[in-house]
């Protein structure tokens, strides 16, 4: 299970990470948000060690929404270096959320053969 955050130990958490971060703000009574919990912890299981991934409660850390800029959610932060950026906003699967996520590593600590297509090129011509 993903570790929750707020507005007091975001900066140490979050934005003093050696590792990349993704957030998911998230509120209690927002089904969209229980429909991606399974998705976010998968990817989160997946990633463990190279990206950590963190959960934020919208209704207790308001002033945090604002300074993101979060207008709804579930919304995804991505964090590298203490900096935002990538976000989505609304319910996205394991393997959406994984693609976004590989893409904070730095390339040699990518998975092989996660590039985003499925096929090869020169088999076309075959």
């Amino acid at each position: 299970m993903a570790q929750e955050i707020n507005s007091k130990n975001f900066d140490a958490i979050v934005l003093n990470s050696s590792l990349p971060v993704v957030v998911d703000v998230w509120a209690d009574w927002c089904g969209p948000c229980k429909m991606i919990a399974p998705h976010f912890a998968a990817a989160g299981e997946e990633l463990k060690g190279k990206v950590r991934f963190l959960k934020l409660d919208a209704d207790k850390n308001q002033k945090l929404l604002r300074k993101y800029k979060v207008m709804g959610i579930p919304t995804l932060l991505y964090f590298k270096d203490g900096e935002l950026v990538d976000r989505t906003t609304g319910v996205a699967t394991k393997t959406a959320i994984l693609k976004r996520a590989n893409q904070l590593l730095d390339p040699a600590d990518r998975p092989a053969g996660k590039s985003g297509f499925n096929w090869k090129f020169w088999e076309l011509f075959k």
